[in-house]
């Protein structure tokens, strides 16, 4: 049983990335997604989060409306599409697993081991 993060890299400024939250030996479906970043001496921050119950998504105030969260049932994935990324963006981004939806990262019980995103001219 595995949560595994991946798609991460570098890019410019303005520029766009799709990280990825694949599960292996459970369905992501009945769980709660939430993606969260650390940035180099910062407290790791809720990013977003794709509910299992009605699909309803949630975002941070400073990636509302440049990023995205979406399911892939058939993949049992979940990505992050991230646009107009800002060197602020840069982090390792992790996502988790909850029963519901939070911004309290004590409710998420599995997590993945996290890919880095810089962003950078």
């Amino acid at each position: 049983v595995q949560l595994q993060a991946s798609g991460g890299g570098l890019v410019q400024p303005g520029g766009s990335l799709r990280p990825s939250c694949a599960g292996s030996g459970f369905s992501l479906e009945h769980y709660a997604i939430g993606w969260f970043r650390q940035a180099p001496g910062k407290v790791r921050e809720g990013v977003s989060c794709v509910s299992s119950s009605d699909g309803s998504t949630y975002f941070a105030d400073s990636v509302r409306g440049r990023f995205t969260i979406s399911r892939d049932y058939a993949k049992n994935t979940v990505y992050l599409q991230m646009n107009s990324l800002k060197p602020e963006d840069a982090a390792v981004y992790y996502c988790a697993t909850a029963w519901d939806c939070t911004w309290s990262q004590g409710e998420y019980d599995r997590w993945g081991q996290g890919t880095l995103v810089t962003v950078s001219s």
